[in-house]
């Protein structure tokens, strides 16, 4: 189901696609499923680029997906750029493998005219619906103002 806020967030994903390396190589097949004002839901299939050496969920890809998905959701209040990341904190719960499905939910909590705070859920899907935690996220931005 598309609405405004979904084919913004969309956009804005195709524009930074080709300008954030990082994100080009984990992130290429990461699907926005949903989103409206405040709020932004993804999903990725894991592969060998995701996984840290027991072949689990790296830490620092959970890492890129709360800073990726805490930008998006601060986009879907009409910006073009979420600024630039003042704290990311993560809590590592649960894992997941190569071939699996995970979830982001990613909440923009508040943003104001130069610092918005989000909250990011990681989720393993089970049967195409959420099942165990992966790991939960705060993400605080610093937005520039618009030029």
């Amino acid at each position: 189901m598309s609405s405004p806020e979904l084919d913004h967030v969309k956009g804005v994903w195709q524009r930074m696609q080709g300008n954030s390396p990082i994100y080009d190589f984990l992130l290429s097949d990461a699907e926005i499923i949903s989103a409206t004002k405040g709020s932004v839901s993804s999903r990725l299939t894991l592969s060998k680029n995701h996984v840290n050496s027991r072949g689990t969920l790296h830490g620092a890809v959970s890492a890129a997906l709360v800073d990726w998905s805490g930008g998006l959701a601060i986009c879907t209040h009409g910006v073009e750029k979420s600024g630039a990341s003042i704290d990311i904190h993560v809590t590592y719960i649960g894992t997941a493998q190569v071939g699996e499905t995970i979830e982001i939910e990613a909440l923009a909590n508040k943003v104001g005219r130069s610092v918005a705070f989000t909250t990011i859920r990681i989720c393993k899907l089970v049967n195409g619906k959420p099942g165990p935690l992966l790991a939960t996220a705060s993400h605080t931005k610093y937005i520039s103002p618009p030029k």
